[in-house]
């Protein structure tokens, strides 16, 4: 199977939410995925992630549906790669604030690197 790549640029929640749901996914069927946050998508991978107090959390959550608060820490469990882009830590002023456990800093090269010619997702 190819190496899934996600390319997080956004920094909402429903896309920040949406882009672990595919990794869970398809890291559960067995492919290598790779998670790379740029811009204010960095917002994911910051600690205390700010996006587990969007309103949409909870309504996700009370639903029924795993929200980031479960599947982070899944994807974490099924070895999805988590990459914050340098350059995207610094143009939002992230990059004296704490990442989660586990996540590298780098940059676009190294997540093309990760993904040799496997497929790419923009959310």
């Amino acid at each position: 199977m190819t190496t899934l790549g996600i390319l997080l640029e956004s920094g909402t929640h429903a896309r920040a939410h949406y882009a672990l749901v595919v990794a869970a996914g398809a890291a559960a069927l067995g492919r290598e995925v790779t998670l790379f946050a740029t811009n204010a998508g960095c917002r994911l991978l910051l600690d205390p992630c700010p996006l587990l107090d969007d309103p949409r959390e909870a309504e996700i959550s009370a639903r029924g549906v795993a929200g980031i608060a479960t599947l982070m820490p899944a994807c974490v469990e099924l070895g999805v790669r988590r990459i914050a882009c340098e350059a995207g830590l610094r143009a939002e002023g992230f990059h004296d604030l704490p990442l989660a456990s586990g996540v590298e800093v780098a940059g676009i090269a190294t997540f093309l690197e990760a993904l040799g010619t496997g497929q790419v997702i923009t959310l």
